[in-house]
């Protein structure tokens, strides 16, 4: 079943096309690779499923519903900068989510701020960018959202933190639930995506399972993005 559909969906910024005119459907019970080149439209495309921007022209539904409040309460949104106040320490950033989302697990959140060894006492500006990073994405994973919209997501961690990050994702939605991971990374996610969609130049060029991509082509999801966007 497609928890977020897209029909004709275009955002202009003045003479510039971001996105023309996609149509996609993406199902709940899938992790879902969100590649293409800086550039591409693939933070523009999590922003409008968020309802941060608004299209030029087309739509986008979030479990039959057009982007707003109703919808906020079911997407779980991490972007790719710092979002969360500085000023905080873990404990009141639990009380922050607990207050602003009825779907946010306390529970899971301390399990793995334990799993890592994040500083609780520390105040989140006075933290490393990867020890905020991984923060930032336990505090998204751990709401029982209905999709999961996650921007570079272990661009800013060390490479031993990725796996472990990477089991967060994996440990933490539901079958019922859709993760859209947006990332240059490929190689490093490859192992936990069902799906992949190629943006370029704003424009759907690849949607299909990455398993399916390995069979039919005999090369990697990373390389075959590699033949696709070679310059």
């Amino acid at each position: 079943m497609a928890v977020m559909e897209l029909r004709g969906l275009t955002k202009a910024f003045g003479p510039v096309l971001a996105l023309d005119h996609i149509d996609l459907d993406l199902e709940e019970g899938n992790i879902v690779g969100l590649l293409g080149p800086n550039g591409s439209g693939k933070t523009t495309l999590i922003k409008l499923a968020t309802g941060l921007l608004s299209p030029s022209a087309g739509e986008i539904r979030i479990a039959g519903m057009l982007p707003g409040p109703e919808t906020k309460a079911r997407v779980a949104y991490l972007p790719d900068r710092d979002f969360l106040p500085g000023y905080m320490k873990v404990d009141q950033l639990m009380k922050f989510y607990r207050d602003f989302f009825v779907d946010f697990d306390r529970e899971r959140a301390e399990a793995m701020i334990a799993d890592l060894g994040l500083p609780r006492n520390m105040a989140l500006n006075k933290m490393s960018k990867g020890t905020r990073e991984k923060l930032q994405l336990i505090m998204t994973m751990s709401r029982r959202a209905k999709v999961y919209l996650l921007d570079e997501p272990i661009a800013g961690v060390d490479p031993a933190a990725r796996d472990y990050i990477l089991r967060t994702i994996i440990g933490n939605y539901s079958r019922d639930s859709l993760v859209l991971i947006s990332t240059h990374l490929i190689a490093d996610v490859e192992s936990v995506l069902d799906d992949v969609v190629f943006l370029k130049n704003g424009r759907v060029v690849l949607h299909r399972g990455s398993e399916l991509i390995r069979e039919e082509t005999g090369k990697s999801v990373d390389a075959l993005f590699r033949e696709v966007f070679k310059c």
